[in-house]
């Protein structure tokens, strides 16, 4: 019996673990978003943002070296990421 607790208990440990981390990543996708919009160098609308165990990816096209780099810089910043892996690429056609 005690050892059917320990392992429900661990189970719901294990749960709320994963289930805080999902949102931890919900919540810095969206910061980073409403960053990278808000700069007006950057002008984050066309850049595609994912977020897994507080890494951001950056993707997309993107129209300077300044702004790749800047966008990169902004994600950092963010509290709570851990690390920003910047695979904008660009172009100055970019929107």
């Amino acid at each position: 019996m005690n050892l059917l607790r320990i392992l429900a208990a661990v189970l719901t440990l294990a749960l709320a673990a994963m289930a805080q981390n999902a949102t931890s990543d919900d919540a810095l996708y969206d910061l980073v978003r409403i960053r990278l919009a808000q700069d007006v160098d950057v002008n984050g609308g066309a850049i595609d943002v994912s977020v897994k165990a507080a890494v951001v990816t950056l993707k997309g096209k993107i129209r300077s070296e300044k702004a790749r780099v800047k966008a990169a810089k902004i994600a950092g910043k963010v509290k709570g990421v851990k690390d920003v892996v910047n695979q904008l690429t660009v172009d100055p056609n970019a929107p």
